[in-house]
C-alpha cells in the first residue's frame, strides 16, 4: 500500500465516522457552523486573496487561458459573494427529518417518507475555489460528511477556505473532519476516490470539463450524480419583441463566459431572423464577441465566421457564439435535441402559447422562458448555492443545493401487527 492510499483511505474512514456523528448533530448546530464559516470568510479576506493570488500567478505562468483565470480568480466581490451564499444556505430549512408524505394503509401501518443524509459525498472539481465553501456549506446543511479534491490551479485558495471550514465546525462542536479536503495535486488521489475508498464513498460529484466527468463515469465504482457540459441555447422565437431579445441574448453569453450557464449557440426563427439577428449580432460584436453562423446567417450579418459541425457541439466557455437560423420551433427543438447536453435552455417569445410549448418540448435540466441563461444556478434559485448542476435523470436534476444531497427512508410505526 502505497503511502498516498494509506492516507485517502485514513480519510475515507475519518469521513465515515464523522458522517454518523453530522447526521445525529441538531439542526442549530450545523447552522451554527455555517454562520461561523460566513463570518470567518468575511474577516478572512486578505488572507484568501494572498492565497488565491498564488494560484493565480502560478496559472498565468503555466500559460492557462484568461477565460479559465476567471474562473479561478478571487476578488473582494467573490469573497464576499461566498460569505453571502454561505449564511443563505445557513438560513435555508434544514432539510432533514422532513417528512415528505404520510398514509396509513389496509394493514394500518403508519408509514412516513424521511428525508435522511446521503452519508459521505466525494466532490472532484476544477479551477473554482469558490466551491470548496459552496460544497461544504451545502453538505453540512443536508448533513453529509464530504471528502473535496479541487484541482490543482486552486489548491492554495481551497487549503486556505478549508482551514476556516474546519475552525468553524469545531467550534460548534462538530467534527472537524465532517469536512476534508485532499491536499496532494498528485491526480492519483482522484482514481482513489473514484474506488469508494473501501466503501467509505457513497456518491462522488464531478464538477469540471468533460473529460473530468467522462472519467468519473467510465471509472467510478460508486454512484455518480453527473455535472455535464452546459452546452446551452437560447432561442428567438418569431414572436420575440427585439428589445428583450438583445438583452437576454448579450446576458446570457457575455455576463460570464466562463460559467456552465452561458449560452453556446443562438437559434433564430428564419420569420423572424431579418428582424433580430443583425440588431442582437451587432451588441454582441461589440461586446467582443466572435460569431460563428450558418450560411443564412452569414447572409444577414456580414463578417460572422462560418460554423462548422463542431461548433453546435461546442461549450466555449469563452467570448464566442454559435448561430443558427431555424425554420420553426420544431427545427430549434431538433437542433437542442441533437447537439445539447440537457443543461439549460432558453426562448425570447411574446407569445405565451409557443413559449409553454417550447417548455413542454424542451428535455434539460431546465427551461427559461425569456430570461437569461445564466439564471442556471443554484444561489438564483434560492438555494444559497449549489454543488453543481445536475444533468442526471434520477435522484436529482438541475441546481443540486441542500434539499437535493438528501435521500429518503421509510419510518413504518405500528402496534404489534404481524403479516398473514
Amino acid at each position: 500500500m502505497t503511502d498516498l492510499t494509506a492516507r485517502m483511505l485514513d480519510l475515507g474512514r475519518r469521513a465515515r465516522a464523522a458522517a454518523a456523528a453530522l447526521r445525529e448533530a441538531p439542526a442549530a448546530a450545523r447552522t451554527r457552523a455555517l454562520e461561523l464559516l460566513s463570518e470567518k470568510l468575511k474577516a478572512a479576506e486578505p488572507a484568501l486573496l494572498a492565497a488565491n493570488a498564488r494560484d493565480v500567478d502560478a496559472a498565468r505562468a503555466n500559460g492557462m487561458a484568461e477565460a479559465q483565470i476567471d474562473r479561478l480568480l478571487l476578488t473582494p466581490a467573490r469573497v464576499e459573494g461566498m460569505a453571502q451564499a454561505v449564511a443563505i444556505i445557513a438560513a435555508v430549512p434544514d432539510p432533514l427529518g422532513v417528512e415528505t408524505e404520510r398514509w396509513t394503509p389496509a394493514n394500518g401501518l403508519d408509514i412516513a417518507r424521511v428525508r435522511t443524509p446521503i452519508g459521505v459525498l466525494g466532490v472532484i472539481y476544477e479551477s473554482r475555489p469558490n466551491v470548496t465553501a459552496d460544497a461544504a456549506a451545502l453538505c453540512i446543511r443536508s448533513g453529509n460528511a464530504a471528502i473535496l479534491r479541487c484541482g490543482s490551479d486552486c489548491l492554495q485558495s481551497s487549503l486556505a477556505i478549508a482551514a476556516l471550514i474546519a475552525e468553524a465546525l469545531a467550534e460548534a462542536g462538530l467534527p472537524a473532519d465532517a469536512i476534508q479536503l485532499v491536499d496532494t495535486p498528485d491526480r492519483e488521489a482522484v482514481g482513489l476516490m473514484l474506488t469508494g475508498l473501501e466503501g467509505t464513498i457513497d456518491v462522488i460529484v464531478p464538477r469540471g470539463g468533460k473529460s473530468l466527468v467522462a472519467r468519473v463515469q467510465a471509472e467510478a465504482r460508486t454512484a455518480v450524480l453527473s455535472h455535464l457540459e452546459g452546452l446551452n441555447h437560447t432561442y428567438l422565437h418569431t414572436s420575440a419583441d427585439l428589445e428583450t431579445a438583445r438583452a437576454i441574448v448579450l446576458n446570457a453569453k457575455m455576463r460570464r463566459v466562463s460559467v456552465c450557464g452561458a449560452t453556446e449557440t443562438l437559434l433564430v426563427d428564419r420569420a423572424a431572423a431579418q428582424r433580430l439577428l443583425p440588431p442582437v449580432a451587432a451588441d454582441l460584436i461589440a461586446a467582443g464577441c466572435e460569431l460563428r453562423g450558418d450560411a443564412e446567417a452569414q447572409a444577414l450579418v456580414p463578417g460572422m465566421v462560418p460554423a462548422g459541425e463542431s461548433d453546435w457541439l461546442t461549450e466555449y466557455l469563452a467570448p464566442i457564439l454559435a448561430v443558427r437560423v431555424v425554420e420553426d420551433m420544431d427545427a430549434a427543438v431538433d437542433h437542442i435535441a441533437r447537439y445539447g447536453s440537457g443543461h439549460t435552455e432558453a426562448i425570447v417569445a411574446t407569445d405565451p402559447a409557443a413559449a409553454e410549448r417550447f417548455a413542454s418540448k424542451i428535455d434539460s435540466a431546465i427551461v427559461l422562458i425569456n430570461a437569461s441563461t445564466q439564471f442556471a444556478d443554484g444561489g438564483e434559485f434560492g438555494f444559497g448555492g449549489e454543488i453543481g448542476i445536475s444533468t442526471n435523470r434520477l435522484h436529482a436534476r438541475g441546481p443540486v443545493g441542500a434539499e437535493q444531497l438528501t435521500t429518503y427512508k421509510y419510518v413504518v410505526r405500528g402496534q404489534g401487527q404481524v403479516r398473514p
